[in-house]
């Protein structure tokens, strides 16, 4: 068993990005968007600074080195502040599970990223596997129009838009963070990027005067449970889940793993949220995952 402990690890982060997702969902629309992203960051940070204090005798990563601290910092910014950001405005907009849908593009991003920015070439299995998942994602976003001779979003354009620029930060905060974390503990690096997230927002209530608007959601305790939940399986269990799963399996294995969740949340869709899931739209998610894995495992 342990032997695959990095693909269980994948797998378990799958499962709590489904919870995550949902909860998030259910508080963006109670809190919004921008009150989530800092509160849930805060609790994330709490749940992670007990934890790292049992296992490792350290409330924060004071451990770490200037560079280590210097990339996952900025890794946070990139993924944490405006990733996060865009994709949790786009879980209010569209849904969960469009949403996560979309974000499935997350490791063909990252293959072009690695290519521009670190010379890593791709296969040419890699690049058939990256269009294969961006038309599996098509079959979902896409209809027929009314004329049957355009082709239309079948959701609001401006969450489909919200959900790739999600998908680009989380890719490039991903790849900066796999460079910064090396072999450091991944709950450590974790709180580094968390931290980077919460400066990030501060800054970004402070420009827009945001803070009223901030005290009022905490009198939500529908919205702030749950964020509690989403917390709890997201910024804390989840994030570090998937950089244990990076540092003990190929990233590409992982990242076929834990792009599954979009059919892990089709049950909650059809038995709690009692809403359709078409034909198209499943097919398009297998579409998508297979794509996932021809880029990394065939």
């Amino acid at each position: 068993m342990t032997n695959y402990i990095g693909e269980l690890a994948a797998l378990a982060t799958a499962f709590c990005w489904s919870i995550t997702s949902v909860s998030f969902e259910s508080a963006g629309k109670k809190l919004g968007a921008l009150n989530l992203n800092l509160i849930r960051l805060i609790l994330g940070m709490i749940f992670l600074s007990i934890y790292t204090f049992i296992t490792r005798g350290f409330i924060l990563p004071i451990d770490a080195s200037t560079e280590t601290w210097k990339w996952l910092l900025l890794s946070g910014l990139v993924g944490v502040v405006i990733g996060d950001l865009l994709l949790f405005e786009a879980f209010v907009q569209i849904g969960a599970r469009i949403s996560m849908l979309i974000y499935a593009s997350v490791p063909p991003i990252s293959g072009v990223l690695a290519y521009i920015f670190l010379g890593e070439s791709m296969t040419v299995t890699q690049i058939i596997g990256m269009f294969v998942t961006l038309t599996g994602i098509g079959i979902v976003i896409l209809v027929r129009g009314d004329d049957k001779q355009k082709i239309k979003f079948a959701h609001p354009v401006i969450g489909i838009l919200l959900a790739f620029g999600g998908a680009l930060g989380q890719a490039a905060g991903y790849i900066i963070g796999k460079y910064g974390m090396s072999d450091y503990d991944a709950f450590a690096s974790t709180q580094i990027r968390l931290l980077a997230g919460i400066f990030g927002f501060i800054i970004i209530f402070t420009i827009r005067g945001h803070w009223p608007n901030l005290i009022q959601s905490l009198k939500k305790k529908k919205g702030l449970l749950a964020t509690t939940i989403g917390s709890f399986f997201g910024p804390f269990i989840g994030i570090s889940l998937s950089l244990y799963a990076v540092q003990h399996v190929n990233p590409g294995v992982a990242s076929t793993l834990i792009s599954i969740t979009p059919i892990i949340l089709i049950p909650y869709v059809l038995f709690v949220k009692k809403e359709k899931v078409l034909v198209r739209e499943l097919l398009g998610s297998l579409v998508t995952i297979s794509g996932v894995a021809i880029m990394f495992i065939i």
